[in-house]
């Protein structure tokens, strides 16, 4: 039998949302949600993130263009977005370096920051749900990441990593199903047979998944949906963008 408890039922039930109620998040809710966030485990505490609420209508609007026409980024109260932040880090620390040499651009320190934004986010995420709001992540925001850095203000060394909305759900949530336990739990090594073998049974699932969702209109498995999306260059101008950002140069 599966252990439950508050928590994990809360993350249990947890889908994404895409429609939102005409009601605002306060800026108590906003508080504790990035606080929430703040408490996630982030590497030797560098805490290498900014968050950016847009509220302002016509900034939300312009940000959901350069997302790819996204509405739910127009229609939710808050708009957060998640930043890789290595220009704080860089600033505070000069001081005290007294002309020695810096890392802050190295390939491990993109890492440290980037997984820093994501655990901060999940977090965030999850307070956001325990409050009865509803969230979603926007990687659009990727699409025109030059745009958007531009728009937003960000200085070398920050870069938009996704967007989320946040606020109250409008509508019943459905629940997507994830891959079998057996397909990502391995035990003391890795099962490459087995990882593999387990996508059958969720192809099964994802498909029947699709054809309830959109009322038989797609069955489409999910590993085919893999496929097709591995056969699309998705975003190859995040490299340059990153090296002129002053990321990943070591």
């Amino acid at each position: 039998m599966q252990e439950n408890n508050e928590t994990i039922s809360l993350l249990m039930n947890h889908a994404s949302v895409r429609k939102y109620q005409d009601k605002p998040v306060s800026e108590e809710q906003l508080a504790a949600i990035i606080e929430a966030g703040q408490m996630a485990s982030t590497s030797s505490s560098v805490q290498a993130y900014s968050v950016i609420a847009v509220t302002d209508p016509a900034l939300k609007a312009e940000l959901a263009g350069l997302a790819g026409n996204q509405a739910y980024i127009e229609q939710c109260p808050v708009f957060l977005v998640w930043c890789a932040d290595l220009y704080r880090l860089r600033e505070v620390t000069k001081p005290h370096l007294q002309g020695e040499t810096s890392y802050e651009d190295s390939a491990e320190n993109l890492i440290v920051a980037t997984v820093d934004v994501a655990l901060a986010a999940q977090n965030a995420a999850v307070a956001a749900e325990s409050l009865g709001l509803g969230i979603v992540y926007i990687g659009g925001i990727r699409n025109q990441i030059t745009e958007v850095s531009e728009l937003l203000g960000l200085p070398e060394l920050v870069y938009p990593i996704f967007g989320m909305c946040v606020g109250y759900p409008d509508g019943a949530l459905s629940l997507r199903p994830r891959l079998p336990l057996e397909a990502v739990l391995h035990r003391n090594r890795y099962n490459a047979e087995t990882t593999v073998e387990q996508v059958k049974t969720y192809d099964k699932v994802s498909s029947d998944y699709m054809r309830e969702r959109t009322h038989g209109a797609k069955d489409t498995p999910w590993s085919v949906i893999m496929a097709e999306r591995l056969a699309q260059p998705a975003r190859l101008h995040m490299k340059e963008f990153l090296l002129g950002k002053g990321f990943f140069k070591r």
